[in-house]
C-alpha cells in the first residue's frame, strides 16, 4: 500500500492523512511538538467550505459538536452607531452550514482523535531536519530525517508544517520566508463583562484606532478578538507580563470610543494572548517529485479572512483526491497546485488588503465584514464560502 509521511500534526496534517486513508492510503504523522500543537489561547472559525470539506471525509461532525454557530454579524462604529446587521457568508446556503467557533487546541484534539479512532499513527517530538529522494528496485522513494536521529521511509511526504515550514525550504531552499503584515492579534475570553451581545452573531466594532470583534458563546462567556497596528512580537521569548500590558494597552486605544470593547476587555482577566499576523503571498515551487506543501506551509493568509483552517482542510483533501486519481507523485502534485494555487492566493490577497488597512491605522470610513470580506472580495457572490470538493 502506498505510504505517505505527514510531517506537522495540525489541522492540515491530520485532516490530509484521513483523507489519504479514504483514498486507500497509508499515512504516518510527524509532530514537531512533544504533545501536540496546541497553541493554547487562540480560537477560530472554520466557515461554509470548510465544514463541507469535512463532511467529505466523515469528519465534520465532531468539529461541530465540539463548537458553536454564529449566523449573522452586527457592525458598531466607533461612535457607537449602530451601522447594520447581515448574515455571515454561507448562512444563507442552507441549515447547519453557518460558521462554527473553536479553541484552535480544540479543533486540533477533535481531529487528532478522530484520527487515532480511525488507526492513524501520530509521532510526536520529531522535527524534520532533511529528506532526500532515493531510488530503488520498487521505484522511487523519500527518506525523512528527524532531530532525534530518526528516520523514516515512505513513497511521498507531506509537509504540513505551518507558517515556518521545514518543507518548503527542503523543497526551495530560496523560497519566501512569511512576511509580518505590521498587525498583531489579541484575543480574550471573559464572563465578567456586563455588555449586551445578541445571541450566535458577530459584534464586529470598528474602532478609531483598533478593530474588535466579539461573540457571546452558549454558556455566555464572551469570546474577543482585536486587529491592532503594531511592531512583530519576539516569538521565542514573549514579555513575562503579557496579559496585563495588553489589557491596558488595548483598553487604552479602546477608552475614546463610545462602544462596549474596552468595558469587554478590561473585565477580561490573565486570559488574553496576543500574536504576530503573517501572511505567504505566494511560494513559486510547491513541490518535486516526492514532496508537497500545504496549508500554511505553502500559502498563509493574514487572519482578517479567518479563512485560513477552512483553506487547510480543503488542500488536505484536494490533494488525497489527486493522489488517488494520478497515482505517480509527481502528477497528483500538479494537478492539486492546478486545482488550488489560484484560490488560495486570492484569498490571501483579499486578507492582506483588510491587513493593510488595520496596519495603517485606515479603514476607508467603513468597517470591514466580519467574515473577512469587503464588497469585491471574498465575500461577494460564492467563490469562497461556496466551494464543493466533489471526491
Amino acid at each position: 500500500m502506498t505510504k505517505a509521511l505527514i510531517i506537522g500534526g495540525g489541522i492540515a496534517g491530520a485532516v490530509t492523512a484521513m483523507a489519504l486513508q479514504k483514498a486507500g492510503m497509508e499515512s504516518e504523522i510527524f509532530e514537531s511538538y512533544p504533545t501536540g500543537a496546541d497553541d493554547v489561547g487562540a480560537f477560530l472559525v472554520v466557515f461554509a467550505n470548510g465544514l463541507e470539506a469535512l463532511r467529505v471525509i466523515d469528519a465534520q461532525a465532531p468539529v461541530v459538536e465540539h463548537s458553536f454557530p454564529a449566523q449573522r454579524v452586527a457592525l458598531i462604529g466607533s461612535d457607537g452607531a449602530r451601522l447594520g446587521e447581515r448574515p455571515i457568508a454561507g448562512t444563507e446556503q442552507g441549515a447547519g452550514l453557518g460558521p462554527r467557533t473553536l479553541r484552535r487546541a480544540t479543533l486540533y484534539q477533535v481531529l487528532h482523535t478522530e484520527a487515532a479512532r480511525r488507526g492513524i499513527a501520530v509521532r510526536h517530538g520529531k522535527r524534520l531536519t532533511g529528506a532526500e529522494t532515493v531510488r530503488t528496485a520498487g521505484g522511487t522513494r523519500v527518506i525523512a530525517t528527524f532531530a532525534d536521529g530518526s528516520r523514516a521511509e515512505g513513497d511521498f511526504l507531506v509537509g504540513a508544517d505551518g507558517l515556518h515550514s521545514v518543507t518548503r525550504t527542503l523543497i526551495d531552499p530560496a523560497a519566501p520566508r512569511p512576511r509580518y503584515t505590521g498587525q498583531n492579534t489579541v484575543c480574550g475570553y471573559t464572563r465578567d463583562a456586563d455588555v449586551a451581545l445578541p445571541p450566535e452573531t458577530y459584534t464586529m466594532i470598528h474602532g478609531s484606532r483598533a478593530f474588535v470583534g466579539c461573540t457571546r458563546a452558549p454558556d455566555g462567556e464572551i469570546w474577543w478578538f482585536a486587529n491592532i497596528p503594531g511592531t512583530e512580537l519576539d516569538r521565542a521569548h514573549p514579555p513575562a507580563a503579557a496579559p496585563r500590558a495588553w489589557r491596558e494597552r488595548l483598553a487604552g486605544l479602546l477608552a475614546d470610543d463610545d462602544t462596549p470593547a474596552a468595558a469587554i476587555v478590561r473585565a477580561t482577566d490573565d486570559r488574553i494572548v496576543a500574536s504576530n499576523a503573517y501572511d505567504l503571498a505566494s511560494t513559486p515551487t510547491w513541490h518535486t517529485d516526492t514532496m508537497v506543501v500545504l496549508g500554511d506551509a505553502a500559502h498563509a493568509a493574514a487572519p482578517n479572512a479567518a479563512q485560513g483552517a477552512s483553506m487547510a482542510i480543503e488542500d488536505g483533501i484536494v490533494l488525497a483526491k489527486c493522489l488517488r486519481d494520478h497515482p505517480e507523485p509527481r502528477r497528483a502534485f500538479v494537478a492539486y497546485e492546478q486545482l488550488r494555487r489560484e484560490r488560495v492566493e486570492k484569498v490571501v490577497a483579499a486578507s492582506a488588503g483588510l491587513a493593510q488597512r488595520i496596519a495603517s491605522g485606515t479603514s476607508g470610513g467603513r468597517p470591514a465584514r466580519a467574515d473577512g470580506a469587503e464588497r469585491g472580495g471574498p465575500g461577494d457572490g460564492n467563490w469562497l464560502t461556496g466551494y464543493r470538493i466533489e471526491w
